[in-house]
């Protein structure tokens, strides 16, 4: 059996230092790989997400997709698309300057190269819509501070009373899996937003696709830019912190139907996948 030898790299985004903000694994191959052999990788990889991107024949850029380490794939994912984007700099693909663009199971994502190397992707709202009830399960699954709950297409999007409630959430998983969503985004006004540097901060579970809690969540500012915005007056930019374990700031525009999502990242590993 002939052995291919493709490359893999391990990313750690929205953060300036190692083994800090959210890790992704990364595979950049011209070989078309099945979708058993990528859910394979993504479990043993163990990242929240690992991206697969292949160049187009027609040069339009690349085909991305994503699964989870429970080797589940999802249909958008921000910080494994930051990652990829942070790849293709570092392997002399793009350059300061230059704009990429990926074929997504969410339709085209582009990703802008900044000055030193930071990364801007554009990616499309997913505004959620207020629930008329919210579910039981839902309450006992993160507590009964819950000030405002909506849903978009991805997952479920929560407000609740203030940070220090947010930072206590203890998860019940078990009634969150009940649900049939990628996942929970939690977010809370900062408590002193010019103390802490940032506008509002946000957790996300994601038990029913393999990520109990992820450590940042590109994508859960495509519902909660339009929301904070509305809460907040129609300011357009922010800076988000996500409360994670590792924790990651990120970044945040609106532009008309579009939210800016900026970051850096760090690689700390490279390797080759043998199959």
């Amino acid at each position: 059996m002939t052995k291919i030898s493709r490359p893999i790299v391990h990313v750690d985004v929205f953060t300036t230092e190692a083994y800090s903000g959210a890790p992704a694994a990364v595979c950049v191959t011209t070989a078309v790989p099945d979708d058993d052999w990528m859910a394979k990788v993504s479990r043993e990889m163990a990242c929240p997400n690992t991206a697969f991107a292949q160049p187009r024949a027609d040069d339009d850029g690349y085909d991305l997709r994503w699964f989870t380490g429970g080797g589940i794939e999802v249909d958008l994912c921000g910080h494994a698309t930051r990652a990829t984007a942070h790849v293709l700099y570092e392997n002399g693909r793009l350059s300061e300057g230059s704009i990429v663009r990926f074929h997504t199971r969410s339709g085209v994502l582009s990703a802008a190269i900044l000055p030193g190397g930071s990364v801007e992707m554009n990616f499309p709202l997913e505004i959620a819509t207020e629930l008329d009830e919210v579910p039981p399960a839902l309450v006992t699954g993160l507590g009964k501070d819950l000030i405002w709950v909506g849903r978009n297409r991805l997952d479920y999007v929560v407000e609740v009373g203030s940070e220090e409630v947010l930072r206590a959430i203890k998860p019940d998983f078990s009634m969150l899996t009940k649900f049939d969503s990628r996942g929970f985004v939690v977010t809370a006004r900062a408590s002193r937003s010019e103390a802490s540097g940032y506008d509002y901060v946000l957790r996300f579970f994601g038990p029913r696709v393999g990520v109990t809690e992820d450590m940042v969540t590109g994508t859960a500012h495509c519902a909660l830019a339009p929301y904070w915005r509305d809460k907040l007056g129609g300011k357009s930019h922010f800076m988000a912190f996500q409360a994670s374990t590792r924790g990651g700031f990120v970044k945040v525009g609106l532009e008309g139907n579009r939210v800016l999502i900026a970051g850096k990242a760090v690689t700390v590993l490279r390797g080759e996948l043998l199959t």
